[in-house]
């Protein structure tokens, strides 16, 4: 099986020219070893290399939304087929933020020798460029020209083998703490040998790695925001509550709520109107279906869960296609799409786990969850699937059990019923209309059904009010 790419942060793009020919390359930070610039394509004409540069730099960081391909696509005209897919798959880079890096593409610490050559004359050219493209050692955020980005790091490990961790750590030249400094429960400094080992992406010996997250924050003086060495108060990051967690206590398992965890109050967001009499015909208004407190507060946590299981998952999975009979089970959310999603990118994966957010932002601001798009309408099927699978019964204790009653509790099916303009997207599960998504197909343009393609997935309908474009991520 062959090793998978480092991903890392993509900080720019840059050409080098010559009188042959002209190179774009990209400038990537990771976490295994020094910044580097990585090379993207070669074509012989310096104007059409400095033009892809501007392109792939106004990528970089742009909401797909805003992103316009048009300037990308006549520009690859111009080019050779090879260059001009290398182009593209740059620029699909660019707006996910990461770039892959192969094995033996890029320097690492421990390749690196340690100490500093001190024949260098600090009073060079050389050094003086260097020290000004620097950051200076006592600089505040205020201080600095370019984009500062606070990166915040969550690795748990379950060390199952101790002996292991503490032999590989020290053969890669850790040193435990002395005797008297461990804590009592730790007379190894297994932490820090952990902590030593988990400096790299590469998996540990002897143990497992159970969380592997991070959050990305770019520092601005008008936020308020400072460099953590000048902060007047603690640097603090809130990873969430666990999707694990919260599908527990939806589930009615025993879990312990976080007091940090904020559910809306779904009883003010959707006041009830008592039925003025039990019978089911009946079509006085307070009779009608409501979509109850105890039925949003259900679907907003599926809703959560889905964003939270999409996110995890495009993380580890990446621009890899999903493998039905290897990602079954593994993958929670992407191996149970359309299988004309399975070879989806990174950031297709990411603005799906946004789709869900979205839909549960609807309901925290007391609204019905009303999908925008095709991809916000499958991620609602599956929210209202999983709601209506979940125990009833479990509901009765916690913050949810506080919740009044009414005879539309737990009515997923009226939901189903409600909140769709229709199910066109559900026949994309069926063998019998493969290629259904084509909107030039003979059947798609018959039945008047529109794009079904991944890449239209989020086109915002136009008989509804579209998102926020440059609304972001979660995380």
């Amino acid at each position: 099986m062959s090793a998978q790419p480092t991903l890392a942060a993509l900080r720019g793009f840059h050409c080098e020219h010559t009188p042959s020919k002209s190179r774009i390359l990209a400038l990537v930070h990771h976490r295994e070893g020094p910044a580097s610039l990585q090379a993207v394509l070669t074509c012989r004409q310096p104007e059409l290399a400095q033009r892809a540069v501007g392109i792939l730099q106004q990528a970089i960081g742009a909401s797909t939304e805003a992103w316009k391909p048009e300037p990308l696509e006549k520009l690859c005209v111009q080019l050779p087929d090879a260059p001009a897919s290398s182009l593209r798959s740059a620029a699909r880079h660019a707006l996910a933020g990461v770039w892959p890096m192969l094995p033996g593409s890029f320097l690492k610490w421990e390749q690196i020798a340690d100490g500093v050559d001190e024949d260098v004359d600090e009073g060079s050219d050389a050094d003086a460029v260097t020290r000004a493209l620097r950051t200076p050692k006592d600089a505040r955020l205020v201080d600095l020209a370019g984009t500062v980005v606070r990166v915040a790091t969550l690795r748990e490990f379950h060390v199952h083998d101790q002996q292991a961790v503490l032999k590989a750590a020290r053969s890669a030249g850790w040193e435990p703490l002395p005797s008297e400094a461990p804590e009592d429960d730790d007379p190894q400094d297994v932490v820090g040998a952990v902590m030593w080992l988990g400096e790299s992406d590469r998996e540990i010996e002897g143990a497992d790695t159970v969380k592997d997250a991070s959050q990305g924050l770019k520092l601005r003086t008008e936020n308020g925001h400072e460099l953590a060495n000048w902060s007047e108060e603690p640097v603090v990051v809130d990873f969430g509550v666990g999707w694990r967690h919260k599908a527990a206590v939806r589930r009615g398992e025993p879990a312990v709520r976080s007091a940090e965890e904020k559910t809306p109050d779904f009883a003010a967001l959707f006041p009830m109107e008592m039925p003025h009499c039990d019978d089911p015909e009946c079509e006085n208004e307070q009779c009608q279906w409501q979509l109850t407190p105890r039925t949003a507060d259900v679907l907003y946590a599926e809703l959560c869960v889905l964003a939270d299981q999409a996110y995890d998952d495009s993380e580890e999975l990446g621009d890899r296609t999903v493998v039905p009979d290897e990602h079954d089970g593994t993958w929670g959310v992407f191996a149970c799409l359309p299988k004309l999603t399975f070879a989806a990118d990174l950031q297709w994966r990411r603005r799906f786990a946004r789709a869900a957010d979205d839909l549960a932002g609807d309901l925290e601001r007391g609204q019905w969850p009303e999908p925008t798009c095709t991809a916000e309408e499958l991620v609602l099927h599956l929210a209202i699937r999983d709601a209506a699978d979940r125990e009833v019964e479990g509901d009765a204790a916690g913050d949810h059990g506080k919740l009044p009653i009414h005879r539309d509790d737990y009515d997923f099916g009226m939901c189903s019923e409600v909140f769709f303009q229709d199910t066109d997207v559900l026949m994309l599960y069926n063998a019998r209309f493969d290629g259904i998504e084509d909107p030039d197909g003979e059947t798609n343009q018959h039945m008047g059904i529109g794009d079904l393609r991944a890449a239209a997935w989020f086109e915002p309908f136009l008989n509804v009010q579209a998102r926020v474009p440059h609304r972001g991520f979660r995380r």
